[in-house]
């Protein structure tokens, strides 16, 4: 159980992470990118196929999520001045040739074959002391209790000590994201115990969980204040109306420019953590349905909002989980066909959302782009 709830954190801080990319490009500066699994492709590819040839692992990421902003930096050039549907355009196509170029040029990533047996991060670490077990420990410790204070000031800005609503915010409103607040809380509980567990019985997994997640933290850390600094406000004003923007004096296509490229270099580094998780990739893991899953979470999570993709993460991969073991005893259909009916599921919990709250559940409405 706790090895199935190990993997399950590892695949949501990587989906996590991916989508903290998309939520940049889209949520906050309204690019519409239907192809952000390409920079997964570029990063997850170059990582491993540099830490093959000897590479230290940490160079080959940066290598990874350079080159992943570098595609960003051409996709921008040749799209961002033309109207937005061009660029959704682009990047699908973009993904598309990138996927087949790694199913086609076999010289260089063993095309269908795929690329096993590559250099994994801490995997030489097998037999830790106790004293490295400790400091991983307090490590995991120290990100549950910063992420616990995070959530307290979330919801402390939404209901004073009185239990009275803040004024911006109707009463249903604040109780609504108060209780979203206490199941997010009681479920980093028993993530944490399950972490710990691990860490303490280590292994690889164990490892590669604390190593993203802490990567994950960093990367919002640092988006959180990216966003609420006066370049953030320009990308809101950008997503809003990009004109104004550009009246007041802001070169537009530069700042777009940017936010492209930082969310793929985002991307790029998911990817490194996608293969790191698989330990094996070929060109079919990087299908364009990872895209849209990326998409999902924004969207379910609000978007324009870091926090509310971390819960748009954690809601899908705990949507995954519970349909995966109880729709085959509801619905008597194959494993091809439950997964389909299981995507049918989800894109109908997805109208009803938007019926009821189009913002997502932690977005704000007056901010809302989708349809913009």
């Amino acid at each position: 159980m706790v090895g199935y709830l190990v993997s399950l954190i590892i695949f949501t801080a990587t989906y996590a992470l991916f989508s903290l990319g998309l939520n940049l490009q889209w949520g906050y500066t309204g690019l519409l990118n239907f192809g952000h699994v390409a920079f997964m492709t570029v990063g997850a590819y170059t990582t491993v196929l540099l830490s093959i040839v000897g590479v230290p692992l940490l160079i080959a990421t940066l290598v990874g999520a350079v080159l992943a902003a570098g595609l960003g930096l051409v996709l921008g050039f040749s799209t961002l001045r033309l109207r937005e549907d061009y660029l959704a355009i682009v990047t699908i196509g973009a993904a598309e040739v990138i996927r087949l170029i790694a199913l086609n040029e076999e010289w260089l990533t063993r095309g269908a074959m795929g690329v096993p047996n590559f250099p994994l991060p801490l995997a030489d670490l097998t037999r830790p002391t106790v004293a490295s077990k400790i400091a991983m420990l307090a490590l995991w410790t120290a990100i549950f209790v910063w992420a616990g204070w995070q959530l307290l000031s979330w919801v402390r800005q939404r209901v004073d000590r009185f239990g009275k609503t803040v004024e911006t915010e109707k009463p249903s409103q604040s109780r609504s994201k108060l209780i979203w607040g206490i199941v997010v809380f009681f479920l980093g509980l028993v993530l944490y115990g399950s972490g710990a567990i691990a860490l303490w019985d280590y292994s690889y997994k164990a490892g590669l969980m604390l190593l993203l997640v802490t990567v994950l933290v960093l990367v919002y850390w640092r988006l959180e204040i990216l966003v609420k600094s006066p370049w953030g406000r320009v990308l809101k004003a950008i997503r809003e109306d990009e004109e104004v923007a550009r009246a007041l004096g802001k070169n537009v296509f530069w700042y777009k420019l940017q936010a492209l490229m930082l969310g793929g270099a985002i991307a790029g580094v998911a990817g490194a953590f996608y293969a790191w998780n698989l330990t094996f990739i070929n060109p079919d893991g990087f299908i364009p349905l990872i895209t849209f899953q990326a998409w999902i979470i924004v969207v379910l999570g609000g978007s324009g909002n870091n926090a509310g993709t971390l819960l748009g993460a954690v809601i899908f991969w705990m949507y995954n989980t519970v349909t995966r073991f109880v729709l085959p005893a509801i619905v008597p259909l194959d494993d091809a066909r439950l997964g389909a009916f299981r995507i049918m599921v989800i894109g109908l919990l997805l109208i009803v959302l938007m019926m009821v709250r189009p913002q997502g559940i932690l977005g704000k409405k007056e901010e809302l782009s989708l349809g913009r």
